[in-house]
């Protein structure tokens, strides 16, 4: 059992797995992909899912019983689980498909009554083990939330860092974090909430006005935080925090806590009531919290505020962009004029994109793992190239290029397909009917009160009328020199299932806009471009909103066919194009400019 690490195979890692679990009397382990946080990328301590099943995508649930191992994720990553898990032991199961079975389906269908199913209460949410418990309700079981049963057993676990905490500057914050603090009281006092729990990293450094670089490609810092109408405790590992910071913050308000009390500290909680957000506070919070202590369920008004940029931000995301599209420019001109006369594959590609990223002042890393994937593997939505995966670039066919930076004043999310050689008509066909859902979508214009569930026809409308579709959501939220997947705003269809619902789109909310057509085994389009809700019009009907795309990077001429798309639709790609020209222009070199020229000529 102690030699149980990751050089070992799935069967040998769930074999010591389900020996514990005899051991410990548990019928059922699940192993949700999470850290305290509700985090969706996650530190390496935390991957206690990718090590028993193998998978390494980002999103995904593992459940073991004595003789059965599956694994839920969905359709971002259906061919790469398929592949990651042959041989394994663990079935794929391929969520929101007519014939998949549910996790709850699958426990009530193989468990026996009084049965016992254990999942660390640290990395569920309290509102995902609260519906657990009523899907599962006629078993009769206990679940045990107590217990890291993979956690025991992995014998090469990497530690759990800390890094430094850094200020984050007035100058690209905006407000500062007293300011904020005293807004979200107020916002607190309206619900009658004595105290506001929160534990999402990206809220907690958004009103902290610091950052840190705990979780890859998203400047946050492990911490937990308790507002009350006097006092903020700040609950992180104190030696990530320089004395004269700790010192700065003491003298704000802020008492600066050793990480571990936190939990602790719940249970001692001495107050008629406190607010959390269910979907983000995990079952271990809820359960720490003493029963006299009144709850009160509601989306957290930290990600609420979040979400609305003020006005030095939405400066700062403009210039971040332009040095963005500047690095993206950059490196389309390079991938073009070397395809075919050097070698290039996904990784090289993907490593040469960061370098001329690096280059650009305020540059702090990047947003995400980039992903470069090449004909077949532009299929598979969040592809990650691997040294044995990884694909020659070929003068021939498309590359789909998935990336996006951190700066210090903004975070940039960003994806092109780019024409490397002849195409099918097939091939162009759907290349430019995904261009023109992109475009129906950032020149919307719409009454305030409407929300990405509203507007989401616009972008699949094209491949909808040719009986097609893409099973990903159009649009998220992106943060501030934070996550660049961020709650609440959303763009899809189909609102049903998410939580919290996605809100009416406000002036200073930052989306992106990102339909795709993918085809398994042949190849994969996105075309994105992160769009900035702003006030238009003013009429006898209300208030109308409109969308300015703040990204600056052409989109390939050579995928398109003009005759498919609408005239007012080729107005805005022309339009479009031009500016692109007139903002990255004058950042690039003479070769590269004049490449851009071309790359944004009117068609």
């Amino acid at each position: 059992m102690d030699n149980i690490t990751a050089s070992c195979s799935v069967p040998e890692r769930l074999a010591a797995l389900r020996e514990v679990m005899d051991a410990k009397a548990i019928d059922a382990c699940i192993v949700p992909t999470g850290d305290p946080h509700m985090s969706e990328y996650i530190s390496d301590y935390y991957k206690t899912r990718e090590f028993i099943t193998g998978f390494t995508g980002s999103a995904g649930t593992a459940v073991i019983t004595a003789d059965e191992a599956g694994l839920w994720t969905d359709s971002r990553y259906f061919l790469q689980a398929a592949d990651e898990l042959e041989g394994s032991g663990v079935t794929l199961h391929k969520m929101r498909m007519p014939d998949s079975i549910q996790i709850h389906e699958f426990l009530t269908q193989r468990l026996p009554e009084g049965c016992r199913i254990c999942v660390d209460g640290r990395l569920v949410s309290g509102a995902w083990a609260e519906k657990l418990r009523g899907d599962i309700a006629g078993l009769k079981a206990e679940l045990v939330t107590d217990e890291d049963l993979v956690g025991g057993i992995w014998a090469d676990r990497p530690e759990l860092v800390f890094n430094p905490v850094f200020e984050y500057p007035l100058e690209y914050a905006g407000v500062s974090r007293t300011e904020k603090t005293e807004t979200i009281r107020g916002d607190m006092a309206k619900e009658g909430a004595e105290a506001l729990i929160l534990s999402s990293l990206s809220d907690i450094a958004w009103l902290t006005n610091l950052r840190g670089s705990d979780v890859d490609c998203n400047p946050v810092y492990f911490a937990f935080a308790l507002l009350t109408a006097s006092e903020l405790r700040l609950y992180a590992d104190k030696s990530a925090f320089t004395p004269e910071l700790e010192e700065t913050l003491r003298g704000e308000g802020i008492e600066l806590i050793q990480y571990e009390r936190f939990y602790d500290d719940l249970k001692a909680l001495d107050t008629a009531s406190v607010m959390l957000d269910r979907e983000t506070c995990s079952e271990l919070i809820l359960q720490s919290i003493p029963e006299a202590v009144k709850i009160i369920a509601h989306d957290s008004p930290v990600m609420q505020r979040k979400a609305v940029k003020n006005p030095v931000e939405i400066k700062g995301v403009r210039s971040a962009h332009i040095k963005d599209g500047a690095a993206m420019c950059r490196f389309l001109y390079w991938l073009k004029t070397n395809i075919g006369a050097i070698e290039i594959d996904e990784l090289s590609a993907a490593e040469r994109l960061h370098e001329f990223r690096a280059e650009q002042k305020l540059f702090m890393g990047d947003s995400f793992e980039a992903i470069v994937g090449y004909g077949p593997h532009g299929a598979i939505v969040h592809y990650s190239a691997t040294p044995s995966s990884c694909a020659k670039l070929e003068p021939e066919g498309m590359v789909l290029v998935d990336s996006g930076g951190q700066y210090m004043d903004g975070t940039t999310d960003v994806t092109r397909t780019i024409v490397l050689g002849p195409l099918t008509e097939r091939e162009k066909t759907m290349f430019t009917a995904v261009l023109r859902g992109h475009i129906n979508l950032a020149r919307a214009k719409f009454p305030k009160g409407l929300s990405g569930e509203n507007l989401d026809y616009l972008a699949h409308e094209p491949l909808w009328e040719m009986g097609l579709d893409y099973r990903h959501s159009t649009g998220h939220g992106v943060g501030h020199f934070l996550n660049v997947h961020e709650d609440p705003n959303e763009i899809y269809w189909d609102g049903t299932d998410l939580v919290p619902p996605m809100p009416p789109f406000e002036e200073g909310m930052l989306s992106s806009d990102e339909p795709g057509y993918y085809e398994d085994g042949e190849f994969g389009i996105r075309h994105e471009n992160l769009i900035l809700c702003l006030c238009g019009e003013e009429t006898e009907y209300g208030q109308f909103m409109e969308f300015e795309p703040v990204t600056m990077v052409p989109f390939d001429l050579e995928g398109i066919v003009p005759e498919q798309m609408q005239p007012d639709e080729i107005d805005y790609l022309n339009r479009y194009h031009e500016v692109v020209y007139e903002k990255i222009s004058p950042l690039l070199n003479e070769e590269e400019r004049e490449w851009l020229r071309k790359a944004t000529r009117k068609i």
